[in-house]
């Protein structure tokens, strides 16, 4: 019919195109809108990483299962958002892993597990968390991760007192809850005490933060500007209390190696000396202070009594480390009942043994990181991720070091926890996870120089 012939037809028309406009216009974000919106989603992926633990435990219990994948809401409306907006970021890391699990999710449906929501699962790491480090690197600056850095260091305090409190408590007291409504969140540690989770879901979350937090006070403590000397000091007692109070030997040592990096950059800049000196007596005096006080002398004799168990029973240190480090990978080589394709993508994580068989009591496929890779992808797919992720790692440390010879240290002292997470990290693990792509993400962000732009 003739529009002319119907009046209302034109007045319905010239208000749709009205409405139109106007939905147009106000739908479309300057690229500052957008980089403060996506500031807003990484900080809030930040917090679920810290608090996903305490929101599983004592907010929600009984959405604790679905909890347990919080973060990829999250992690999905930020990659559309940068997508929408053209800010998604585009390299071959990406395009390679995505690669990687879309063609695993398929062989794991066909000829593995056959599980659509297991494959789902698995996936979803390098789907929807591995570009989220690339989008943290384009989006945030140097002054953001400042910023980040001053908030870990602010949540270490009540951190400390929680952990010190799971500690002396016993594992039916309210904070050592565990997941859903059971009891005992905490893990068998030393002399009857147990390593406390904080608020995680699981003890490794403790460890993994603190090693988080003693990265920036080791920055901070040589290059104290930027941050509150009241906070540093708190901050540093705080990490100083906590290696023992975690009885985790790999916070311990991750401490440490988080120190031999800070030595090593004092060779290039020698001015620093001073500074590490300084930094070195006031930790002993700091340490010294708190030996004298009861809740630390009877974590460290649980420490070090761990220490001397775990040394007879695994063969010293070296030893443990490195048979975590391999578990199960060379296995898969030889295993004959390992197909050319994997298990199936997924079926290596506790969510999806519990989907497969209705238990996680054993590792389906392999303890390790890269045991469970090439379980579940296959050789030739898993070897393919896992060099993916060790290139990733040493092209972050040959930036950093880059950064060290212009006096910068930030990016490489982020990079002594983050080249083990991200290379050899266990992604299964959600919290891992998060602080996996927290720091790929804050690493590439801290180095912001034009090279690096090629990294997102």
């Amino acid at each position: 019919m003739d529009v002319s012939l119907n009046p209302g037809a034109g007045i319905n028309n010239e208000d749709a195109e009205i409405k139109k406009r106007k939905t147009k216009k106000t739908d479309v974000l300057s690229k500052a809108d957008v980089h403060a919106l996506l500031k807003k989603g990484i900080w809030l992926y930040f917090f679920l990483v810290i608090f996903e633990g305490a929101l599983r435990k004592w907010v929600l219990p009984g959405l604790a299962t679905p909890l347990l994948i919080v973060r990829d809401p999250v992690a999905i409306w930020m990659l559309y958002i940068a997508w929408r907006y053209n800010e998604m970021p585009s390299n071959n890391y990406i395009l390679a892993m995505c690669g990687i699990a879309i063609f695993s999710f398929f062989t794991a449906i066909t000829v593995g597990h056959g599980s659509i929501p297991v494959a789902i699962y698995g996936a979803r790491i390098f789907l929807f968390h591995f570009p989220v480090i690339f989008l943290i690197g384009r989006i945030f600056n140097r002054d953001d991760v400042i910023k980040l850095a001053t908030v870990v260091l602010w949540i270490s305090i009540p951190m400390l007192v929680l952990i010190a409190m799971q500690f002396y408590s016993p594992q039916s007291a309210f904070v050592n809850k565990g997941i859903g409504n059971d009891q005992g969140g905490g893990f068998s540690g030393a002399l009857g005490y147990f390593r406390p989770p904080g608020t995680f879901s699981f003890t490794t979350g403790n460890t993994q933060f603190f090693s988080f937090v003693a990265i920036f006070v080791i920055y901070f403590l040589l290059n104290p500007k930027g941050v509150k000397l009241y906070l540093l000091i708190a901050s540093t007692m705080c990490t100083l209390a906590a290696i023992p109070l975690s009885i985790s030997r790999s916070l311990f040592v991750q401490v440490a190696i988080s120190l031999g990096f800070a030595s090593l950059s004092i060779l290039r800049k020698p001015k620093y000396i001073g500074r590490m000196l300084g930094a070195v007596l006031v930790l002993i005096v700091m340490f010294a202070i708190l030996s004298q006080v009861s809740f630390f002398s009877h974590a460290l004799e649980a420490l070090t009594s761990r220490f001397q168990t775990a040394d007879e029973s695994e063969g010293g240190i070296q030893n443990s480390f490195a048979a975590r480090m391999f578990a199960g990978f060379f296995e898969q080589f030889q295993s004959p009942n390992l197909p050319f394709f994997g298990l199936g993508i997924g079926m290596g994580t506790n969510a999806g043994a519990q989907l497969l068989v209705g238990s996680t009591e054993t590792f389906l496929v392999a303890e390790g990181e890269w045991g469970r890779m090439v379980g579940e992808m296959g050789i030739i797919l898993g070897v393919s991720a896992i060099l993916l992720r060790v290139n990733f790692g040493v092209r972050l440390l040959i930036e950093s070091y880059k950064k060290l010879q212009k006096n910068d240290f930030l990016p490489w002292m982020l990079l002594s926890v983050c080249f083990q997470t991200v290379a050899q990290g266990q992604w299964a693990q959600p919290t891992a996870l998060g602080f996996a792509v927290l720091l790929g993400g804050l690493t590439i962000a801290s180095l912001n120089n034009p090279e690096t732009q090629r990294l997102t």
